[in-house]
């Protein structure tokens, strides 16, 4: 019997070829090394320093409102594009929290199922085949992805050292601003841990405005900030509202990551054009999940004992892993932190890309981390590591520097 299934699969996911792809993605990659690594090694723990979702659980306040609430008959059904007590309670966080006044809850709040699906969704509102979506790289790759689906470009910024990891928009070539109709930007950013400025913001509207694009700011990382930073919304600075939206998310800052809720908000038309997207998609978070983010969104202090929690694991991480000689310094914000790669150990390995290293690392050390080659040699490790108190994180600390004492690296 001929497998007929196999020809009808659609080009943008590998045609005829879908599912017989050798090559193996980063994240499969280090999968298959952490078994590897746990099969030669039982009795050495890995040490996961990659997993991006929060150790906590949501705050009880919110797990309690959710109980209630979904025990009412009322909250049962299709919430379709959202509840106006959870649109409301987005706009006073927004005011309270980042000082953006003026969101309409009804008009420019509409919710989402994670902020994941509203990045994806956003592309099929604007792009037809031929147009580009500016994105930054090293980055979070749905935001590429849907565009390319839709028959349209993603073009790649780089984000360097040089320049705090901040796009240089003037790089951006006339013939691809004038074909651009998105450009995606994250601050806190996803790896990275860098953080915008409002003139960087003022720079990203004038860029807009100069070349008729749309703005979405992925603000998953927005409220986790530190030493003094304070958290800063791209809906803060005058005029971008004209420009494009937000999105946040429930998942970081409240450490709701399987509850997944967000929101879009920002113009108008942009909203409308997203909530007009989901409606096609789906039919809405459950109302009682809407009501605890309602919650949690108006108790900012969960998130200020989270930040407290993170800014202390990156202090204790960047202590320790430069004292074992890597070259890292204290992200303003998010709970990644970015390491430059080295090129080797001396007298030993040499590592060409950040997944050479990272693969060493989990082989030799059992320490979980992930790579990032888009832009420089880089791995990533995550300050969201299990350890429920604060002799646990210090006594971790402590195990990754035994494991990696003695190591000289080659830079």
């Amino acid at each position: 019997m001929s497998d007929y299934i196999q020809n009808l699969f659609a080009d943008r996911i590998g045609g005829k070829n879908f599912g017989k792809e050798t090559v193996l993605y980063k994240f499969e990659k280090i999968k298959r090394a952490r078994r590897a690594a746990e099969a030669e090694h039982p009795e050495t723990p890995i040490i996961d320093m990659g997993v991006g979702e929060p150790d906590w659980m949501a705050d009880p306040s919110v797990v309690e409102r959710l109980a209630v609430e979904a025990q009412k008959y009322e909250n049962r059904g299709y919430a379709d594009n959202g509840i106006l007590p959870f649109q409301e309670a987005a706009a006073a966080y927004m005011q309270k929290v980042f000082g953006v006044s003026g969101l309409n809850p009804q008009t420019e709040i509409c919710h989402s199922i994670g902020s994941k699906p509203a990045l994806a969704m956003l592309p099929q509102a604007f792009i037809n085949p031929g147009d580009v979506a500016i994105v930054t790289v090293p980055g979070y790759g749905v935001l590429a992805t849907m565009t390319r689906f839709l028959g349209g470009e993603a073009y790649a910024l780089p984000l360097l050292p040089e320049n705090d990891f901040l796009p240089d928009l003037n790089a951006v070539p006339p013939e691809i601003a004038k074909r651009a109709k998105l450009l995606y930007i994250n601050y806190p950013n996803n790896p990275t841990g860098a953080v915008a400025t409002p003139e960087f913001f003022q720079e990203v509207i004038d860029f807009a405005k100069k070349n008729e694009i749309i703005v979405v700011s992925d603000a998953a990382y927005a409220a986790l900030t530190f030493d003094g930073y304070a958290p800063l919304s791209f809906l803060s600075v005058p005029g971008a509202k004209d420009v494009g939206v937000e999105i946040q998310s429930l998942s970081k800052a409240f450490n709701m990551t399987g509850w997944r809720l967000g929101f879009v908000a920002g113009n108008e038309k942009v909203v409308k054009a997203f909530a007009c997207i989901k409606d096609n998609n789906d039919s809405g978070q459950f109302k009682a999940i809407q009501y605890a983010g309602a919650q949690a969104l108006s108790t900012p202090s969960i998130t200020e004992r989270t930040v407290a929690k993170y800014s202390r694991r990156h202090d204790l991480l960047v202590k320790t892993l430069t004292e074992v000689g890597f070259r890292v310094k204290k992200p303003k914000g998010s709970f990644y932190l970015y390491a430059q790669a080295p090129k080797g150990i001396e007298g030993g390995e040499k590592f060409d890309t950040a997944e050479d290293f990272s693969q060493w690392l989990i082989r030799e050390k059992q320490i979980s981390t992930v790579p990032w080659d888009d832009a420089g040699h880089f791995i990533r490790f995550s300050v969201t590591f299990i350890a429920d108190s604060e002799e646990a994180e210090i006594s971790l600390m402590k195990e990754i520097a035994r494991r990696l004492a003695g190591v000289k690296f080659v830079w």
